[in-house]
């Protein structure tokens, strides 16, 4: 039982991670199936991995901190409503050892993901490549930035450094 625990730990977020990532990359969506997805299997795994009811509900709390600073800055504008939800799961599996080093590194690559992505739409592409919708979309000025990848980038980063691969390695 606890090898299973440790096989889905050690791949399961990275694999959620990925998903948002190319899901926000392509259709600017980052499905609510799968938050939803990643609040179910947190809840399940961490009792599993013997996480006291202590760290289990500052798991919680960091993630609604994350959660309440994050829709106000949806309110604003500044970010998607997928984004807001994506950030305050993320957060939720870091915990509060892990969440403000996720914050950072997610604003960092999101910071690159902005200039690039600002850079690529004063290119002129091809017509074959732009033929795409979602190349479209990345390339019209008056749509966002895909941050779900800068918050999957940011989520993987600590991830490898968290206390779910601390559980996985042992």
């Amino acid at each position: 039982m606890v090898e299973i625990v440790n096989y889905t730990l050690f791949a399961l977020f990275p694999v959620a991670m990925a998903y948002a990532a190319a899901s926000d990359l392509l259709t600017m969506i980052i499905p609510n199936r799968l938050i939803l997805a990643l609040l179910a299997v947190f809840i399940v795994l961490a009792p599993l991995t013997g996480m006291s009811w202590q760290d289990f509900a500052l798991h919680w709390a960091v993630g609604t901190g994350v959660l309440v600073i994050a829709f106000l800055c949806f309110a604003m504008g500044w970010i998607g409503g997928g984004d807001a939800k994506l950030a305050a799961v993320i957060a939720l599996w870091m915990g509060w050892s892990d969440a403000v080093t996720f914050v950072g590194i997610a604003s960092v690559f999101g910071g690159l993901l902005t200039i690039v992505l600002l850079g690529f739409r004063r290119m002129i592409v091809p017509a074959f490549i732009i033929r795409q919708p979602w190349v479209q979309r990345l390339h019209d000025d008056g749509m966002g930035v895909p941050y779900g990848i800068a918050l999957a980038a940011g989520g993987l980063a600590v991830y490898l450094d968290s206390v779910w691969m601390e559980l996985v390695i042992g």
